[in-house]
């Protein structure tokens, strides 16, 4: 789930391995450059860890985050 934290969405993935874990990451870049709104993140072997808050509004929480979360959970519901 995610978790509000210093005014960013915040949220770790784990995959069975590293390629699961890149195509996961690699989903997501192609849906964030579609809304232009990008993530920070980070990836260790099959792990991803995701921060989401709006540079343009001062680095909060807005809608365009809760929007693209949601998209996120959608693409990792296909790997559950």
């Amino acid at each position: 789930m995610w978790k509000e934290e210093d005014n960013k969405l915040v949220r770790s993935f784990e995959f069975e391995n590293f390629i699961q874990a890149f195509g996961f990451m690699t989903q997501i870049a192609i849906q964030a450059e579609k809304v232009n709104h990008h993530p920070w993140w980070s990836n260790v072997y099959n792990q991803v860890s995701i921060k989401l808050s709006t540079h343009d509004a001062g680095d909060i929480v807005t809608q365009k985050d809760r929007d693209l979360a949601s998209a996120i959970d959608q693409i990792y519901a296909k790997y559950q």
